[in-house]
Parts: structure tokens; sequence; C-alpha cells
């Protein structure tokens, strides 16, 4: 009998948290280095806001009025308080727009400027948190928490009480430039994220952006070719060209046409994955 009433108010919690959680509310989590964090400037077209895109502030910001955990109307920063426009900012800022009314979607985004991707990693991240001595980088990890995956996870797992995981977003390669296991670290974070959220890689696709383009004059464009052979390791990845993707003086860093140019790539490959 006590087993049968255990069985019977397990289906009713499971009951209560399949009706709270939101089918139509999609969310996307971002990760990355400096280009996914947001280095663009910000300008006045960034600012409006669409209704149906939301952000998970992933950091305390009270410059903002933004704590930790909470959604907001969707409006750079989309990472840390003091970032600039990201290109996660216009792929939801596209998929709200070239979905139905009926769907909202939300964004949460950790990324540190600088890191090696391993920095992910849960079981290999503490050997990455000096990448940079300066304190600058210690700053940006300590944001969050010390353990960017560990807070990427958590975001992800209050979010999915009331929406969705539909796919995850990654821009990341400059720090690891020339290094052939790339594809491997970025393998062991994907699947990672998909065990400890309890997700199917075919239901939750991985979208890797380039680094700037040669054809930008992109410093760091030799990782493009160590990019665009993550479908091989990952048969549910799907790489975002940043070709024609205008950057800023510096050549490692998208400048604000080229973050939203590159952010509608990103969008226009989820939709298509998606059947629109």
């Amino acid at each position: 009998m006590k087993k049968r009433i255990v069985v019977f108010i397990s289906i009713i919690l499971l009951s209560v948290h399949m009706f709270s959680q939101d089918q139509n509310f999609h969310i996307y989590l971002c990760l990355g280095q400096s280009n996914m964090q947001g280095s663009a400037t910000v300008e006045a077209q960034d600012k409006v806001v669409m209704p149906r895109f939301k952000m998970m502030a992933t950091t305390d910001c009270s410059e903002k009025g933004r704590k930790v955990g909470q959604w907001y109307q969707a409006v750079p920063p989309l990472s840390q308080c003091w970032a600039g426009l990201s290109p996660a900012d216009y792929f939801g800022r596209t998929m709200a727009a070239c979905t139905p009314d009926s769907i909202t979607v939300g964004v949460i985004n950790v990324a540190i400027g600088g890191s090696d991707i391993r920095l992910f990693n849960k079981d290999l991240y503490k050997a990455y948190t000096n990448t940079y001595p300066e304190q600058w980088f210690a700053d940006q990890i300590n944001a969050y928490g010390g353990n960017p995956y560990e807070r990427l996870v958590k975001m992800a797992k209050k979010a999915q009480r009331t929406g969705v995981i539909k796919g995850i977003l990654l821009h990341q390669g400059e720090t690891n430039e020339r290094d052939s296991n790339w594809p491997l670290y970025v393998k062991a974070v994907y699947e990672n994220l998909l065990h400890d959220l309890s997700l199917s890689a075919d239901d939750v696709p991985l979208l890797a952006g380039e680094v700037v383009h040669a054809d930008q004059g992109g410093k760091c464009s030799s990782m493009n070719y160590i990019i665009n052979t993550l479908p091989f390791y990952v048969p549910t990845a799907f790489v975002i060209s940043s070709s024609g993707c205008s950057v800023r003086e510096d050549n490692v860093h998208f400048n604000s046409a080229g973050v939203r140019k590159l952010g509608r790539r990103y969008a226009v490959e989820m939709l298509s994955i998606l059947g629109y």
C-alpha cells in the first residue's frame, strides 16, 4: 500500500511539472568567448524591445535592475553587465520575428572573453581559470560563481521548469586556434550538457559559429577549418559561416553590423532545422 501511494504521488508531481512547462516557450543556451559575450557597440536599433524575446540574467546586474536567474525582456547586454552586442541578440530577435505569435523565445548566455573551450568542461575547468593572469579574466569567471558551466546548467534547469530547451549556440575558438582537438573538447561539453539536463541530441542541436573569416582579414581565421570539422565528431552540430560578417579594427571581434548578420545566420539555420 505504501509503495502504491509513493508511485501515485510521483505521477501527480510529474503531471504538475508537465503542465507548468510551456511547450511554446523555446529556450536556447549560448556559450563561448568574447564575441558570444558581446563585444560590439550597442546602437539604438538594438534596444528595441520585442515582447516575445526574453533573456534570463546569468549574473546580477544592478545597473540594469537584473537579478541572476530571472527572466527579462531581451535587450543587450545578454551576458555580463558591461558586455556589448552578441550574436545571441539577433538570433533571438530573428527567431521571434520568424516563428508563430504563440512562440516565445528565451536565451541564456554564459560567455567569457578569452576563454579556452575547456573552461566549460565540468571536469577540467579549474585548469583553465588562469588562461590570462590579469584580474579582468578572474573577474569574469567569478561573476559566474567561479564555474561557468555550473552556472549555465543551473540556469538551464530553472528555465526547464517553464519552457523547453530547443538548441545550444556556441561561438568560441579564437583561444584554441590551431588546436585540432577542439572538436573533441566541444563534443565533451555538448554531451555533458545533454546528460546533465536530460536532453536528447536529436531534439537539441548544437550550432557553432565560425570566428572572423579570412575574407575579413581574420587573425584567427585558420581556426575555421577546424570548426568546420565539428559535424564529423558531433552529427547534430551545424556550422554557421562568418563569411562577409564585418569586423572591428582588431580583426578578431565582429562589429555591430557583423554581429547582427552572424546572429541572423544562426537563426536561419535553426529555423531550417525546426522546419520553418
